[in-house]
């Protein structure tokens, strides 16, 4: 029932183990029945019939390949360096060989191995590994695999949101234990476990949805324990500004969503006793000549009407108890949501995170409002212009000091002996973060003051100035 991530090379997968369930993963497919009890970090090798079996490390024996070539030159490429043919290495699969025997034996019958540089020699092996070996490690789940393999396999869930532009965001939120934080995103829940995995289960997070719900497909992938969920609470956007202007409300509240179930069942049951009463008293006494004539007919329709009455009665148990779980869900949703707006309503949160697909200039000048003074927030959006326009909105309404509009640049770099350098293929862009920190905003004097401000600050130095060249 855990959630585990499957590794192979520079590919992640985030699978659910369970029993007896088949799993593809990069052109393989197993079980993962043997890998429970296992240790976080073990890697599996796959064997016949898709099981999993702990890898033994094995001393890779180098001796055969320290003849190597000055050059590659005079290797040509014709496809008939290689010995063995795809039926020889089918037949080697069905016999039982394993991955590293079969790649022993591609070196041993390759013409050109022994002619190629040692670089060479070695991304040969590499790239046989990779095509042979049924190797698998599962790793625990954290901030930095998930956002990595979303990142590699799905940038479009998670509005291409790279992974050190989300340790970024951490870092510029101030994300700790016993924060209040305020949670706005867009990115499959990926933000949002990242927010929780640093909290540590301590403090509490707002997030605020757009929808009918919460999107928590990533944060599910983390594996958090229950007591993480406890002090996660969850707001609509589409009631932020009645919030704001006082007249939220939770349409009418039921009193308890038990009593009026027990209500409508007494009614049911009364209404039922009243039917048989009424029937009791319309039927006539028949004859005793009739009785008997009627008796077998009796008989015969007594047990289809006994059916049909029990599969009535099990359909209406099955409706009553449906309505009863619904109305207990709305009571229990409903209750959240008062909770939660009374926390909003504090206006004293530690910090706001914002990552959507959203324009973050509403988004961010309404929020805002409940996040108490020096706290910081951070705003993430794929595209410069949006940051931009919000950039001179705060700076018009002010309320905010050391505003910073930044990109974080990624390269890559191979680091092996007498071969380091950057990676050819890097990544074009990560996003845009706007940062910033509020501070207490005076609205009697912001309107007037601002202006008068502008005009006087500047030009008084500089006049001075001139009048003392004039001198």
């Amino acid at each position: 029932g855990d959630c585990a991530v499957l590794k192979r090379g520079d590919v992640f997968k985030a699978v659910p183990v369970l029993r007896r369930r088949k799993i593809i993963f990069e052109k393989q497919w197993f079980y993962l029945d043997n890998a429970i009890g296992h240790i976080y970090g073990t890697t599996f090798e796959v064997t016949n019939g898709g099981n999993l079996q702990p890898k033994q490390e094995v001393e890779e024996t180098t001796t055969e390949t320290k003849e190597a070539g000055t050059d590659n030159r005079n290797i040509v490429d014709d496809g008939k360096s290689q010995k063995l043919t795809h039926d020889d290495i089918k037949a080697l699969k069905d016999k039982g060989i394993k991955g590293q025997e079969i790649v022993q034996q591609l070196i041993e019958n390759s013409t050109t191995f022994r002619d190629k540089t040692e670089f060479a020699q070695d991304k040969y092996i590499k790239k046989k590994k990779k095509k042979y070996e049924a190797v698998i490690t599962i790793v625990k789940p954290s901030t930095r695999i998930l956002s990595t393999m979303y990142y590699a396999r799905e940038p479009g869930k998670i509005n291409h949101l790279r992974y050190d532009t989300l340790a970024q965001m951490l870092t510029l939120g101030n994300i700790r234990a016993g924060n209040k934080m305020i949670v706005v995103e867009t990115c499959s829940g990926l933000v949002l476990g990242a927010v929780m995995e640093r909290m540590g289960g301590y403090g509490s997070i707002i997030q605020m949805y757009p929808g009918g719900g919460p999107v928590r497909a990533a944060t599910s992938c983390f594996g958090f324990p229950k007591p993480f969920f406890d002090n996660l609470h969850e707001f609509p956007l589409s009631k932020v500004q009645s919030l704001l202007s006082g007249t939220f409300s939770t349409e009418t509240l039921p009193s308890d969503p038990e009593d009026n179930a027990l209500v409508e069942e007494e009614s049911n049951g009364l209404t039922e006793e009243k039917q048989t009463s009424l029937q009791d008293t319309e039927e006539e006494p028949a004859t005793e000549a009739a009785m008997e004539i009627t008796q077998t007919e009796e008989q015969e329709t007594m047990d289809v009407n006994a059916e049909d009455v029990e599969f009535k009665q099990n359909k209406e148990k099955e409706n009553k108890e449906n309505v009863r779980e619904k109305q207990i869900k709305q009571f229990e949703r409903r209750k959240k949501l008062m909770e939660t707006a009374a926390l909003l309503r504090e206006k004293n949160a530690d910090g706001l995170i914002v990552a959507s697909k959203f324009h973050p200039t509403p988004l961010l000048l309404s929020l805002l409002e409940f996040v108490a003074p020096s706290r910081p927030f951070v705003v993430y959006c794929q595209y410069k212009e949006p940051l931009l326009e919000c950039y001179t909105k705060l700076r018009e309404r002010g309320g905010v000091i050391n505003l910073k509009l930044s990109e974080t640049w990624l390269r890559n770099y191979q680091v092996l002996p007498d071969r380091s350098h950057p990676k050819l293929t890097m990544s074009g862009g990560g996003g845009y973060l706007l940062s910033g920190i509020t501070v207490v905003l005076d609205k009697g004097k912001s309107d007037c003051s601002n202006s008068e401000a502008l005009k006087m600050e500047e030009p008084s130095p500089k006049r001075c100035k001139v009048q003392d060249l004039h001198c």
